[in-house]
């Protein structure tokens, strides 16, 4: 047996891999200590942070990460296809561009925020 420790997601699992003849199952991975911590704080502030959200078109993440850059400020003009908020997944920079014309109404996140998919990253008029 071999035990490997990897980290996902800034969670820290510890699994145990048995070998030997092909399809026996690996034990469960069990979450480190250290990693709960993390993910209960970031929960609550991204909870009350859209309620500031002004305006009528959300511009929502496609996949979870974590917010490297806000590239559009409260009050800025945007066409469809202008970056609004840069995200960090798989080590790749995704762009988060606005879908139509408008005027960016709020910015919901911050840099470095842990966000999921489908969180609501700013709102347009």
């Amino acid at each position: 047996m071999k035990t490997y420790t990897i980290t996902v997601n800034g969670n820290v699992y510890d699994v145990t891999v048995e070998e030997g003849t092909g399809a026996a199952p690996a034990a469960a991975p069990k979450a480190a200590p250290k990693a709960a911590p993390k993910a209960a704080p970031a929960a609550a502030p991204k909870a009350a942070a859209p309620a500031g959200g002004a305006g009528a078109v959300k511009v929502t993440a496609s996949v979870p990460g974590k917010v490297f850059k806000v590239e559009a400020s409260v009050g800025q003009a945007v066409k469809a296809g202008d970056a609004i908020v840069i995200l960090e997944a798989m080590k790749m920079e995704i762009p988060v561009v606005a879908p139509q014309d408008g005027t960016v109404a709020s910015i919901d996140v911050t840099v470095g925020q842990a966000i999921e998919s489908g969180d609501t990253l700013a709102t347009m008029n």
